[in-house]
C-alpha cells in the first residue's frame, strides 16, 4: 500500500507485516518504537462523538475456528497478525461479537491490548450480545435471541473482561429477539451506560420497525445498525433501512460486505448457481470498471457501498494480511456516479424501471 500519512513523525518505511508468527514480538517491538501505522480518513459514528475509520475490521475469524477447543497457539498468533495488520493499515473500529468462537476472539484481542496498551486510545471497539447457542445454560437449552435486561448486562461484562478493557465503544443487539421489551432493553442499556462501561449502543440485522420500537424507550440514539448489504443482497436500499439510517444519522456497518468473497478479487460463482449468468456478468462488471481505476475487485465492490451518502462502513473480515491491506484502499476510492449505477444495474441483473 502506498503511504498516505504516519500517525508520528518518521520516515516513511513500511513495517515489516508478521510473515510468520515468530514475528509477532519483532512486530509489536517496532510499534511500541515508532507508532507507526497507515492512517485511513475518518467519519463519526452517527451522532456520536466517535469518529473512526471507514472501513472496519471484523473480528470474526481471528480464532480461526469457531470451537475454542480447536484454538491451537499457531491460530491464537495469527489471530494476532490479523488484529496488528488491521491497525497498521488505518482500520480503527475493530467489530466483535460474544459469540464469535464463544469468546475466544474478544480474547485473542484482548492480548493484543495486554502486549501494546497504547493501540487503545487509537480504536473503536464494537460487540454485541443475544444470541443464545443451543445447551446455553441447560443441556436442553434450544438455540434462541435473548434481549433480557440480566442477559445484556451480564453479556456485556463477560465481554469487557474478555477483551480486558473497561468500556466498549459500542455494543449492538446481535439479531432481532422477536419477544423484545423495548422498556426491559432501555433499562439494561441506561444501567449500563450510567456504570460508564459502554459509551454507544446500537443493534444488528434489525429493520426499521424494530429500530424505532427500541429507540422510542431510550433517552440516548442508538448510533448504528450492522446490516448484510453487498452487490449480492440489495434489500437494504429499498427496505427502508438506509433510509431511516439517513433520516436520523445513524451508521450503517455492512457485514459480508463481498457476499463471502464470491464477490472479492479472485471469488467465482458456482456453475450450479441458480443466479449464475447474472452474477457472472456482475463480476465481469466489476472487474472492467476496477481496471480502470487501477484497483483490484474487491476494493471496487467495497468502494461502491461506502458511495452511499449514509457512509456505510463496510466490515472486512479477512485474516490474510494481503487481503487486509489491499481492503483499505477502498478509502481512497471515489466511485463515479455513472459508474456507481452500471454496477448497479449488473447487480439487479436487468434495466432500472
Amino acid at each position: 500500500m502506498p503511504v498516505k500519512a504516519l500517525s508520528a513523525a518518521s520516515i516513511p518505511v513500511e513495517l515489516p507485516i508478521f510473515m510468520d508468527s515468530s514475528v509477532f514480538g519483532k512486530s509489536v517491538a517496532i510499534l511500541r518504537a515508532n507508532s507507526l501505522r497507515w492512517d485511513m480518513k475518518l467519519q463519526k459514528i452517527g451522532v456520536s462523538d466517535l469518529r473512526s475509520s471507514r472501513l472496519s475490521y471484523g473480528c470474526m475469524r481471528v480464532a480461526g475456528t469457531w470451537d475454542p477447543a480447536d484454538i491451537d497457539q499457531e491460530k491464537r498468533e495469527k489471530g494476532k497478525k490479523a488484529i496488528l495488520t488491521a491497525y497498521e493499515a488505518g482500520y480503527t473500529l475493530f467489530d466483535h461479537a460474544d459469540i464469535y468462537c464463544r469468546g475466544a476472539c474478544e480474547e485473542i484481542h484482548g492480548e493484543v491490548l495486554k502486549e501494546i496498551p497504547s493501540i487503545r486510545k487509537d480504536i473503536q471497539i464494537a460487540t454485541k450480545c443475544g444470541i443464545r447457542f443451543p445447551g446455553d445454560p441447560n443441556p436442553d437449552s434450544p438455540h434462541r435471541y435473548d434481549f433480557s435486561a440480566t442477559h445484556i448486562e451480564e453479556s456485556c461484562h463477560k465481554s469487557l473482561t474478555r477483551l480486558g478493557v473497561d468500556q466498549i465503544d459500542i455494543y449492538q443487539l446481535h439479531r432481532p429477539d422477536l419477544l423484545m421489551d423495548p422498556a426491559e432493553v432501555a433499562s439494561a442499556f441506561t444501567k449500563l451506560k450510567a456504570q460508564g462501561v459502554v459509551k454507544y449502543f446500537g443493534v444488528s440485522n434489525f429493520l426499521p420497525s424494530f429500530v424505532s420500537a427500541l429507540q422510542s424507550q431510550l433517552d440516548f440514539p442508538l448510533v448504528v445498525n450492522q446490516v448484510e448489504i453487498h452487490l449480492g443482497r440489495l434489500d437494504c436500499f429499498t427496505d427502508g433501512t438506509l433510509d431511516q439510517c439517513l433520516e436520523v444519522t445513524m451508521t450503517p456497518l455492512s457485514w459480508s460486505p463481498l457476499g463471502g468473497g464470491w464477490l472479492g478479487t479472485g471469488g467465482t460463482v458456482a456453475a450450479d448457481h441458480p443466479e449464475l449468468e447474472k452474477r457472472t456478468a456482475l463480476l465481469d462488471t466489476l472487474d472492467a470498471i476496477a481496471m480502470g481505476y487501477g484497483v483490484s475487485r474487491t476494493v471496487m465492490a467495497l468502494a461502491w457501498l461506502m458511495k452511499h451518502p449514509s457512509h456505510i462502513i463496510p466490515i472486512v473480515g479477512s485474516c490474510n494480511p494481503d487481503h487486509i491491506k489491499d481492503a483499505a484502499k477502498a478509502d481512497e476510492i471515489d466511485v463515479d456516479r455513472e459508474d456507481w449505477y452500471r454496477i448497479l444495474v449488473a447487480a439487479r441483473g436487468k434495466p432500472l424501471p
